[in-house]
C-alpha cells in the first residue's frame, strides 16, 4: 500500500533534501527511522527537493509499506525517533499510482526578509540592509504571473526539457520588519526562487526598473539576473495535490 506523509523541518543542518553520498539529507535520516521502525528497507520519494540550508513548513513523501501498522502510533513513534528538526505530521493513504513528486499540482515558497539586524531571525530570514521600495518590489512581482520562460532564473546546469513554468500567485506582504514574498506555480527550476528574489531586490533597491526586470524575463540570460540571495530565507510553504487520489 501506498502512504503520502507530510514533513516539516528546518534545514540548517542538512545538504537539502536528497540523500547523498557524502552529506546528509533529510531524506536519509527519515529512510533510515522508518527503516527501523518497520524492521524493512523503506525508500522514500518527496514531492520535491530543497537545497542545502532550505527550510520545509509542509512538504510530502511516498512510501510503499506492506507491513500493518496504525496510523497515530506510527506517527508518534516516528516523531520519537527523528531528531527535533523534523517532523511528520500526518500519513494518509493513496492510490497505488500516486506519486508525491508528479501528483503535486502547484506548490508554493516563501522568501523572508529582515530590514534590521535581529538576533531573533538568524538562520530564518536574510537581513537586507539597503532601503527598499515596496511599491516597486510589488510591481515587479506582478510581471511573474502567467506563463512564462525562467530560464532567466535557473541554474545553469540543468537536466529539465523546457524551462516555462506557470505562475499563479507572486506577491509581497509586510509583518512589522519582516517582509515576505510569496510564489505559487506548477514547477519551479533549480535555484529559480532565490534568483527571482535577488532580481527583485535590485528593483527595490533602485539598480534596475520595473521595465528592466521584465527585459531580464524576456532575455533568458541568468546572467542578465540578480544575485541568489542566501539560503536561510527560503521555505517551502505548501504542496497541492488533487483529493480524488487520497483514499482515506
Amino acid at each position: 500500500m501506498r502512504f503520502f506523509f507530510e514533513i516539516s523541518y528546518t534545514g540548517a543542518h542538512y545538504h537539502g533534501w536528497q540523500a547523498q553520498a557524502n552529506a546528509k539529507g533529510v531524506q536519509q535520516v527519515v529512510e533510515e527511522v522508518m527503516s527501523q521502525l518497520l524492521r524493512r528497507e523503506v525508500k522514500i520519494v518527496g514531492s520535491g527537493r530543497t537545497d542545502t540550508g532550505v527550510h520545509c513548513r509542509q512538504q510530502f513523501f511516498h512510501a510503499d509499506i506492506d507491513t500493518d501498522f496504525v496510523y497515530d502510533k506510527f506517527l508518534v513513534q516516528l516523531n520519537s525517533f527523528l531528531p527535533p528538526d523534523i517532523a511528520i505530521h500526518s500519513i494518509r493513504k493513496v492510490k497505488p499510482d500516486a506519486s508525491a513528486r508528479y501528483a503535486a499540482t502547484e506548490r508554493t515558497y516563501e522568501y523572508r526578509i529582515t530590514r534590521i539586524k535581529d538576533p531573533l531571525e538568524v538562520g530564518r530570514a536574510f537581513f537586507c540592509y539597503k532601503p527598499l521600495d515596496i511599491s516597486a518590489l510589488g510591481d515587479a512581482a506582478a510581471l511573474l504571473s502567467g506563463e512564462h520562460d525562467f530560464e532567466a532564473f535557473s541554474k545553469v546546469k540543468t537536466d529539465v526539457n523546457h524551462f516555462r513554468c506557470e505562475v499563479k500567485k507572486a506577491t509581497w506582504r509586510e509583518e512589522g520588519h519582516v517582509l515576505i514574498f510569496t510564489i505559487t506555480a506548477n514547477r519551479f527550476l533549480r535555484g529559480m526562487v532565490r534568483a527571482i528574489v535577488g532580481t527583485l531586490l535590485d528593483v527595490g533597491s533602485g539598480k534596475i526598473t520595473v521595465a528592466q526586470f521584465q527585459q531580464v524575463i524576456n532575455s533568458r540570460n541568468r546572467s542578465r539576473a540578480g544575485m541568489n540571495v542566501p539560503p536561510e530565507g527560503l521555505y517551502l510553504h505548501r504542496v497541492k495535490y488533487p483529493s480524488h487520489i487520497f483514499l482515506d
